[in-house]
């Protein structure tokens, strides 16, 4: 018999590519990963690992195995959260991961109304940026992940539109991106500008997925932009601004928790939006504390 405890020790080597990895990793001792991992291949009646000096790499039956564990281990949690609330314990957990400005803005609310109605469920946030939050999803780090994403400027990349065909999508957010410039700039004045009119200069842009669509956009108004500094950090983005570095688009979400001295803000034409929604697995969507959280989260974009 294959056991998820075995499944999830098999899943942390293969990420780590050792027993002594796996073992920080999961908190426990080498021998113990060791013993669990002979206990699998036994179960599994053939090599899973082969062992190359201090690494450890997956024969063909491990990656089958390690293909197929994401979703038996989700599978599992969600049985046993589903049984839990059938039985009436009214507890149960839900992680969630966020990008930072969905948790500075959409988040607290979201976690204060969940706490009001279910206080027995907890529920605990860490951060990333997709496509890394989606990629914690998918190997079961996470209930809900709170991502985006922007739209296919150039319209040849059908992977972009198939991204999260294999989860439920719980959309929460439209998005626009705005222009800040120095507060001193020659378009500090105006209301509207287009992006072309920016072409000259230096450019700071966001995390990976913002500053590849950032090049995208400005690649179809017939430029490139000189990116001279790329930073999260979205007060970062403001100072560096704000200094007379460069200009940027931020997203309008990140406005409401950042003052930004020393620049102005510009609508930006072409409009350019991001899609914020909340993903989860499709057997994590009948769990009901995975339900009433991906609920709050929509409400709390209503407000």
């Amino acid at each position: 018999m294959i056991e998820a405890r075995h499944l999830r020790v098999l899943r942390a080597v293969a990420a780590t590519g050792s027993f002594s990895a796996a073992a920080r990793e999961l908190g426990c001792t080498q021998p113990a990963v060791s013993q669990q991992m002979k206990a699998l291949e036994q179960s599994a009646g053939t090599p899973l690992l082969v062992r190359t000096g201090r690494e450890m790499r997956l024969t063909e039956a491990g990656e089958a195995l390690v293909r197929h564990a994401t979703g038996i281990l989700a599978g599992l949690t969600a049985a046993k959260e589903e049984v839990a609330a059938i039985a009436g314990l009214r507890a149960g957990r839900v992680r969630l991961v966020s990008f930072p400005s969905g948790s500075s803005t959409l988040v607290p609310g979201a976690l204060a109304a969940m706490r009001a109605a279910h206080p027995g469920t907890r529920v605990s946030l860490v951060e990333a940026e997709p496509p890394r939050s989606v990629e914690m999803l998918r190997e079961g780090d996470c209930e809900i992940a709170l991502a985006f994403r922007y739209p296919d400027v150039r319209g040849a990349d059908p992977a972009a539109a198939a991204e999260w065909d294999d989860l439920v999508v719980r959309p929460v957010l439209t998005d626009r991106l705005i222009g800040v410039v120095p507060e001193g700039h020659r378009l500090a004045g105006a209301e509207r500008i287009g992006i072309a009119e920016l072409e000259k200069e230096p450019w700071i842009a966001g995390c990976p997925r913002c500053r590849r669509h950032l090049v995208e956009v400005c690649e179809n108004a017939g430029f490139t932009p000189r990116i001279d500094f790329a930073t999260d950090d979205y007060p970062a983005v403001f100072g560096l601004v704000g200094a007379g570095l460069g200009v940027a688009v931020m997203p309008e979400l990140a406005l409401e928790t950042v003052r930004p001295k020393g620049t102005r803000t510009v609508l930006v034409e072409p409009l350019v939006q991001r899609e914020i929604v909340a993903l989860t697995l499709p057997d994590l969507a009948r769990v009901p504390a995975v339900g009433a959280m991906l609920d709050r989260l929509a409400d709390a974009a209503r407000r």
